[in-house]
């Protein structure tokens, strides 16, 4: 099935267009987005049930945008109607007057151009099985708590299980002089927690879930509650590891960090025009293995970190990032591509419509390879599985990554050996890192269970992912 249009968004599109009108009566250029979207979160644990409506990802408003023939301006809003349009019109005006006259002394105006890209309508709505409001709070904590029991059923060791779904529906409409775009898209996540004690010591394990579509993700959900249970039990007998240089084998989870904090926002051109990234140097040169193909691309896979339209009006893309081995380009929004002249790329995020817009990653990936897990695990002789990734962080500027996963697995002589060690922290120079993959497997996985945050932290879902590699890491 797919997911229907805003009924809200249809309703006001005649003020949307009557706004437009108006607003291209005064200036060169003007476009409006307006955003309609819905999130809902259901979480059961030992001692909690919660079912909330809202989120980060919750919002229900408009962006105006134009351009007077010298420079751009924003304003945004939440309320509309035909008594509202002269108050709205007059703030626009307000707004891009301000712009200019608020310049700090010794700042220079850049002057852009208005775009001219040629006319497009599009519709599109994303595919889904279950609709989870369709399904009801009732039945989907009922399913969550069949998960919850079933972990603690495991071990009288466990102090909780948690088991918990969040969903977004997100309507977006685009109107420009060349743009009348329509999107709908719903994504859902979710996760199962598992949490042991051992004295004052606790430990977690987690498995995340995530598609572009509906509650047909929960039939998928608590089929590895047994194992996350098993693995939070191992965690509480982990040693601690010696720092050092180690051949390791990265589960597909732990790739999609390292893509996406190693050349995720390295590779963001808002990043170049601040020259805050060392990636804007090295385009066209060898920065990873010649296994390494890296792609981002809203378009490319459906996950969700997916649309079709950012929130700029320019078409989702898929962008190959590195090309076996060699960096070919970055991702890019409308201004920071006008700025380079570069064509811009459709990264052009924001959280909602009371945030700018940035260059922002969306589905994030290595291309797979050939080789079988079994063969990269058999191929080291002294070296560490890295296994559920939890945090990262980089450095765009000088190419510094720093990982945690929370655990890892001994191979000696190509057999696991039993042996686990957590916490683990994966630090380096990107391009090392990259250079030294040696193997990779040949399926690709990506999950879209995280957000990324940027500037005021302000956040966007996404998705990353890849095969299983084989590299030499720094590990602590």
């Amino acid at each position: 099935m797919k997911l229907r249009d805003s009924v809200y968004l249809e309703k006001k599109r005649p003020l949307f267009e009557k706004l437009l009108g108006e607003l291209l009566a005064k200036y060169p250029f003007a476009s409006i987005l307006a955003q309609d979207a819905a999130e809902k979160s259901c979480r059961v644990s030992r001692r909690l049930t919660n079912v909330s409506a809202g989120g980060t990802f919750s919002a229900r408003g408009f962006v105006v945008k134009v351009y007077d023939g010298s420079h751009w301006s924003e304003h945004s809003f939440n309320e509309i109607s035909e008594d509202l349009l002269p108050g709205i019109l007059g703030e626009v005006e307000a707004t891009a007057a301000m712009s200019e006259a608020v310049l700090p002394e010794g700042v220079k105006e850049r002057v852009y151009s208005a775009p001219g890209a040629g006319k497009l309508t599009f519709s599109g709505s994303t595919d889904y099985e279950v609709d989870p409001d369709g399904l009801g709070d009732e039945e989907i904590v009922a399913r969550l708590t069949a998960i919850r029991d079933r972990g603690l059923a495991c071990s009288d060791r466990l102090i909780d299980c948690q088991a918990s779904v969040t969903w977004n529906k997100s309507h977006k409409l685009y109107l420009a002089p060349d743009r009348d775009l329509t999107q709908n898209v719903m994504w859902t996540t979710g996760s199962v927690v598992a949490i042991a004690s051992r004295g004052q010591e606790i430990k977690f394990s987690h498995k995340g879930y995530s598609v572009l579509g509906g509650a047909e993700l929960m039939e998928d959900m608590g089929g590895e509650v047994e194992k996350t249970a098993a693995t939070v039990l191992e965690l509480l007998e982990s040693e601690p590891l010696t720092p050092g240089e180690y051949e390791c084998v990265c589960t597909p989870e732990v790739t999609g960090m390292i893509v996406h904090e190693a050349f995720g926002h390295g590779v963001e051109m808002d990043m170049f025009v601040k020259k805050r990234a060392l990636a804007e140097k090295y385009v066209g040169e060898y920065v990873a293995s010649p296994l390494v193909t890296m792609h981002d691309g809203a378009s490319v896979v459906p996950e969700t970190g997916s649309y079709f339209f950012d929130d700029e009006g320019t078409m989702a893309h898929d962008t190959v990032i590195i090309e076996k081995g060699v960096l070919k380009r970055g991702i890019s929004d409308y201004l920071s591509a006008m700025t380079l002249g570069t064509e811009p790329t459709g990264n052009g995020r924001r959280e909602s419509y009371r945030r700018k817009a940035y260059t922002r990653m969306t589905n994030t990936y290595f291309e797979p390879g050939t080789d079988s897990v079994e063969d990269m695990i058999a191929s080291v002789k002294d070296g560490l599985l890295l296994c559920e990734p939890s945090s990262g962080m980089e450095d765009p500027k000088n190419w510094g990554i720093q990982c945690m996963v929370s655990y890892a697995r001994e191979i000696k002589d190509g057999k696991l050996t039993g042996r686990v060690f957590s916490p683990i922290v994966l630090t380096g120079y990107v391009p090392d890192l990259l250079k030294s993959i040696t193997m990779m497997s040949g399926k690709l996985e990506l999950g879209g269970g995280g957000m990324c945050g940027k500037g005021y932290k302000e956040w966007v879902k996404v998705s990353d992912g890849g095969p299983w590699i084989k590299a030499r890491i720094r590990l602590g």
